[in-house]
């Protein structure tokens, strides 16, 4: 990872609080043109809108989805606090957004966490492996690893 991407996984890091601040669950994504501004923002929702599917990185995507075309998001890189789940990652493959970058593992959310039953225990990186698209994922970022696990302390207790 460079400094860029240092740079851009602290938004993410700054919008997972911001859906913390909202009563929401601490994640957030943005998203990033090829000439590095981002273009999109966006944080979880599932508890203020009382949708299970809100989650940060599928709320950026129908957002994405709506606003730009799929030659456009096949150059942009997606930004999340953490891994993306499998169903975020499913949304991603959908979008054609070509890169995906998080600071915080599935391992690590889940030792905060503490996985239940209805927790779905895939990498991203195992959906991508199913598309036939390419798909570069560097993560996690252990520069911002603390970081990105402290928008989560004591929030899941």
């Amino acid at each position: 990872m460079n400094t860029e991407d240092i740079q851009h996984l602290r938004a993410a890091i700054r919008m997972a609080a911001s859906a913390r601040e909202h009563g929401n669950h601490p994640f957030g994504a943005v998203l990033v043109d090829e000439t590095g501004q981002i273009i999109l923002e966006a944080e979880n929702t599932v508890i203020s809108q009382h949708d299970i599917t809100g989650h940060a990185e599928t709320n950026l995507v129908r957002l994405a989805g709506q606003q730009f075309s799929f030659d456009k998001l096949a150059r942009c890189t997606l930004y999340a606090s953490t891994e993306p789940c499998a169903m975020c990652a499913g949304a991603i493959h959908w979008s054609h957004i070509g890169r995906v970058v998080y600071a915080l593992s599935e391992e690590d959310l889940y030792a905060i966490v503490d996985p239940s039953p209805e927790h779905l225990l895939l990498h991203c990186r195992d959906v991508f492996a199913h598309s036939r698209q390419p798909m570069e994922v560097s993560g996690p970022c252990a520069e911002l690893t603390s970081d990105a696990r402290a928008v989560h302390e004591g929030f899941w207790k």
